[in-house]
């Protein structure tokens, strides 16, 4: 029997009952009849420049919130944000890619309608390879149905899923349909029982067991059983750059972040000497592992996802990743004497002097005494993020970066989705130069919504990554005066920095000055690197 409740109502209502508050997104005469009624929903539109700062804020927010959604038209706005989509799926961040499209009496007879690639389901067939659920909601009878069967498996995998939304199917009626109540899909018992029994004895039995934490365990909310587990066991915990801030930096029994040698070098030594390395929801990157670096042997390693559980050569099936780890909190692991242990470098009162030209590393050493609890850091790809590794992060959850997709453009847009996500928490921004040529732009909705992150432009000419591994004029890029755009927008408050004492005293102003955004330009060395962006170019550059 069809309720009052329209297909486009039931969508924004699952939406707000999974926590999403924003969508991103820009309208579309496909999707026209579904933005209206989001205006007229408890869910906040927040129109962007462009879809891809769409994808990518929808992203960020989904990292932190739980779960993300970008609205956006049939073709010329849903394949910009194909690329972060792939983002999101590459690095398990849900999101719901919410597209508009031609109504399903219009495609009679297959017209040339405006928008359509090849076939009308072209579309669909792209997302289907970039999601881990797609449906097109063409049938008011099964509507219901399908956004509940899609956002379960974005909820279930943390990774996105894709709606279409045919524009005469928005305002029909749905089928009502019977919803189980939420169930945790268990373990196996049997297999749990055992997998425990023997990660536990191998634990135990370790010299100098060791935590490697990376990026499920953000996504499966499990940050407080690996608080738990460390407290209880003094087990030493190291993140990966991709899992960097999953838990606080302030810990005892913290080491810093592991990425092989691109790493800092007491904390490889660490890890790789260790008998019992225990990888939790890891992903084995070749930046995780530096540019596969790393020399982690499985014969001494627990490797637990939410796709796969080996103790040593052994797999078990039917072990699912929260139930693991939460199991290890549970009596039976020993505490142990907390020895001495690689600490990560804590800021440090910084001296600037006066009239030195900046460099990345004392720029670096600056931001580090800028950071306090209720700051976000969010990287860009590049020296700004390879630089960021060692970045000193005091909560959880406060540090974000597309370490494994590795797509520039990502920080503009994600500093907005992140402070919309978390009000508390004020992003600090770090971006290149070539990559905020990209979706840099994004500050105007960020002074749209009267939001205000710290925005460091590094301003080294062009894109300094590719630059120790070959150079070239293709490696160079427009000479914008970044610190204008404030003038452009009308809106923000921009300082230009070219030594020490300059970035000191705009990054003082940044603290004070919280009603708007400020954008600082740090002018570069082109030349001048992170010791760690050193260490990959040098060895990409093999490669090359």
């Amino acid at each position: 029997m069809k309720t009052s409740l329209t297909i486009g109502q039931y969508l924004i209502n699952q939406l707000y009952a999974h926590g999403v508050r924003h969508v991103f997104g820009i309208p579309g005469d496909y999707v026209l009849g579904f933005y209206d009624q989001l205006s007229r929903s408890k869910l906040r539109v927040i129109n962007t420049c462009d879809e891809q700062g769409a994808g990518f804020a929808a992203d960020a927010y989904a990292r932190v919130k739980g779960l993300g959604a970008v609205c956006i038209t049939y073709c010329v706005g849903g394949l910009k944000v194909a690329n972060t989509t792939a983002e999101a799926f590459a690095e398990k961040s849900p999101v719901v890619v919410i597209s508009g499209a031609p109504g399903i009496k219009e495609r009679e007879k297959n017209p040339l309608l405006h928008h359509k690639v090849r076939e009308f389901d072209t579309q669909k067939k792209v997302f289907e390879q970039l999601t881990i659920a797609s449906t097109v909601l063409s049938d008011p009878q099964t509507a219901f149905q399908e956004i509940d069967r899609v956002l379960h498996a974005a909820l279930r995998y943390k990774r996105p899923v894709y709606i279409e939304l045919p524009r005469d199917m928005i305002s029909q009626s749905g089928i009502p349909h019977y919803r189980p109540p939420k169930l945790h899909e268990a373990s196996n018992p049997r297999a749990l029982r055992a997998a425990l029994t023997e990660a536990v004895a191998m634990i135990n039995a370790a010299r100098q067991p060791v935590i490697l934490a990376d990026v499920e365990v953000h996504r499966f909310g499990l940050q407080n059983a690996l608080l738990k587990l460390a407290q209880r066991t003094n087990l030493p915990v190291a993140a990966t750059i991709l899992g960097k801030s999953v838990i606080g930096e302030h810990y005892p029994f913290y080491l810093g972040v592991y990425e092989g040698a691109m790493g800092r070098e007491e904390v490889r030594s660490y890890v790789e000497s260790s008998d019992c390395v225990i990888l939790l929801g890891a992903f084995m990157t070749d930046m995780n592992l530096g540019i596969f670096t790393a020399r982690l042997d499985p014969a001494r390693s627990i490797y637990a996802t939410s796709e796969k559980l080996s103790i040593r050569y052994h797999s078990y099936e039917e072990v699912r990743f929260k139930d693991f780890v939460r199991g290890l909190t549970r009596p039976g692991l020993r505490r142990r004497k907390l020895g001495r242990i690689p600490r990560p470098p804590r800021s440090q009162l910084f001296k600037p002097v006066a009239g030195k030209n900046l460099t990345v590393s004392r720029l670096f050493q600056r931001l580090n005494a800028f950071l306090d609890d209720r700051t976000v850091v969010v990287a860009d790809v590049g020296d700004v993020l390879f630089g960021a590794a060692d970045l000193y992060i005091h909560q959880r959850t406060e540090f974000l970066g597309p370490a494994y997709y590795t797509s520039m453009g990502f920080a503009v847009p994600a500093g907005l989705g992140v402070q919309l996500a978390n009000p508390r928490l004020r992003p600090l921004v770090l971006v290149g130069d070539g990559a905020f040529q990209m979706t840099g732009m994004e500050l105007s909705t960020i002074a749209r919504y009267g939001l205000n992150p710290v925005v460091v432009v590094f301003n080294n000419g062009g894109f300094g990554t590719e630059r120790p591994m070959q150079d070239g004029p293709y490696n160079d890029v427009a000479a914008w005066r970044y610190h204008r755009v404030t003038d452009v927008l009308g809106a923000g408050r921009s300082y230009l920095v070219k030594t020490e004492d300059e970035l000191d005293r705009a990054l003082r102003a940044a603290q004070t000055q919280r009603d708007s955004f400020v954008l600082i330009e740090a002018i570069l060395d082109p030349h001048d690197h992170s010791s760690a962006l050193k260490r990959l170019t040098e060895r990409l550059g093999r490669k090359i």
